[in-house]
């Protein structure tokens, strides 16, 4: 049978195994010297990553979600944020929430000539790149190296001659286009060679391993496809293929769009997502052998050359031994920045909230929208693990007529608990999708919110307390998709229907979730 009919037999199977499975309830680093896969069970998607000395880092892409950021590991497993990239995008349709599923896709991070470099393409937008001496930065403003629409997938190559090369594709993925890049990353030189044309290939990753040049290209779709290999004695080929990762007997579907990794042992690892409901994107880590100039990705378990991915398995050999721990989640409202964890919907109003008004609060003033998806300064952050609680506390004593302010679960469905300034009277209200209800009257004060999440399960509570002890449930649980390209999130948001104007202050934000260990710092 050849490889493209066992991948049409497995279709229906991929598309039944998508969503997160009953007995998928562990992941990451187990404390006995192995992981299991995800090594992160949150939408890390289309993960990027290298290593530097003994350190490695990954970025991935966040779409219109403001930010990027920038994730540092000591052992390959156990990954906390460090930075984010840019704060805004310096065009009219980020100020009006106009960019769903828009913003940076599938990026590629690298390091060259003492510093770090990250190049990324917008659909609409065209090619940008940042560096930073320091990838915990700061990082330099964004760079749109290219204005153009229609771009997606881009990784920046330097040759030992000093030559600069950029590899792309098209939107909705198409030939591999190679361009000839300045050493500094600020221009392209030409208009760009094709070296490859495969079924929905993209999200190439170029390398340079004993005298060959390899890139590393996933084909087959998002939901459905593998991972190919090229190599040649030429950058501009002609390429050598193979399929290096395909799903085969696994319920790992569409094992592709990651990076080769090697350690300073001289291991070799590849990290891929898996496209999931209702988490989104979660980050795989394979091992990798070579065999004949080629690597193997996973294990050949049914013996026809192409590995297929591993459940569990040993960790890379580290120089040091690190604590187990996940992204962070949580935050107090304690410093006067916001934790790297937290990303804006959309270019945020930085005049329009605070840290430092009152201390220990984050202050959110409202502007003007007509719902919760259109509002500006919604501030989210990824949902992590299988089950989890987030939970808030909201000061609405300041909330002027029209605003809303409170705690929402999203991703295909907008949905939200909080409080409605109605006419100089407090509601407890709800918002699912668009639709609005107010709850019950509430005197002046301050009330807890909280989101109970199952992605197993995929069902999601939101609640509202007035101890912080006894929550009482809104509505019914309900069931979410990734929406945009994006997975589920969790957050909180104020805006208002009328006008701008009202404030609303969050106490803090604590997210529980399961995993491995502790959370990072």
């Amino acid at each position: 049978m050849t490889f493209y009919k066992k991948q049409l037999c497995l279709l229906a199977f991929t598309l039944a195994t998508i969503t997160i499975h009953a007995q998928d309830i562990s992941w990451g680093d187990q404390g006995n010297g192995k992981y299991i896969n995800p090594i992160l069970a949150a939408d890390y998607s289309d993960p990027d990553v290298i290593r530097v000395k003994d350190k490695y880092y990954m970025v991935c892409s966040d779409f219109h979600y403001i930010g990027m950021p920038v994730l540092e590991s000591d052992d390959m497993v156990n990954w906390k944020i460090i930075a984010q990239i840019y704060d805004k995008f310096d065009f009219p349709e980020w100020e009006k929430n106009e960019r769903y599923g828009g913003g940076s896709w599938a990026p590629a991070i690298r390091y060259h000539n003492g510093k770090f470099w990250v190049f990324f393409c917008t659909p609409h937008e065209g090619l940008f790149m940042s560096n930073a001496m320091n990838p915990a930065g700061p990082w330099s403003p964004l760079l749109n190296v290219k204005h153009i629409s229609g771009w997606e997938d881009p990784c920046p190559f330097w040759d030992e001659d000093g030559q600069a090369y950029i590899g792309r594709s098209q939107l909705g993925a198409g030939p591999i286009i190679l361009h000839k890049m300045s050493p500094d990353g600020t221009c392209l030189l030409d208009e760009g060679v094709t070296v490859y044309e495969g079924p929905v290939a993209e999200g190439t990753k170029i390398y340079k391993v004993n005298g060959y040049y390899y890139m590393s290209i996933p084909e087959g779709g998002v939901a459905t496809g593998w991972q190919t290999v090229l190599r040649s004695k030429n950058i501009y080929g002609p390429y050598e293929r193979k399929i290096v990762l395909e799903q085969g007997s696994t319920n790992i579907n569409g094992p592709h769009q990651g990076s080769l990794v090697d350690t300073p042992d001289g291991e070799w690892w590849f990290y891929h997502f898996q496209d999931t409901h209702p988490l989104g994107r979660l980050v795989h880590l394979q091992p990798v052998i070579w065999k004949d100039g080629w690597p193997e990705i996973g294990k050949d378990i049914d013996g026809d050359g192409i590995g297929e991915p591993v459940s569990e398995w040993g960790k890379p050999k580290a120089e040091k031994k690190s604590k187990i721990f996940a992204p962070q989640g949580s935050d107090e409202f304690s410093s006067s920045k916001l934790k790297s964890q937290w990303q804006f919907n959309h270019n945020p109003v930085y005049a329009n909230w605070s840290l430092t008004e009152r201390k220990g609060y984050l202050r959110l003033k409202a502007l003007k929208a007509d719902s919760l998806r259109s509002s500006k300064n919604m501030i989210t952050q990824k949902i992590i693990g299988y089950h989890g609680d987030a939970s808030t506390e909201v000061d609405y004593n300041k909330m002027e007529n029209g605003q809303r302010a409170g705690l929402f679960c999203i991703g295909n469905l907008f949905n939200a608990v909080g409080v409605v300034n109605d006419n100089g009277n407090y509601y407890l209200y709800s918002e699912n999708d668009g639709k609005v209800s107010n709850i019950l009257p509430l005197s002046s004060g301050k009330v807890y919110f909280k989101a109970s999440l199952d992605a197993v399960k995929n069902q999601h509570q939101l609640f509202y307390s007035f101890d912080n002890k006894d929550f009482i449930p809104i509505g019914e649980p309900y069931a979410l998709r990734s929406s945009d390209w994006k997975g589920a999130r969790i957050g909180i948001f104020s805006y208002n229907t009328l006008s701008d104007g009202g404030i609303a202050d969050f106490n803090w934000f604590r997210y529980k979730f399961d995993g491995p260990g502790l959370y990072a710092d």
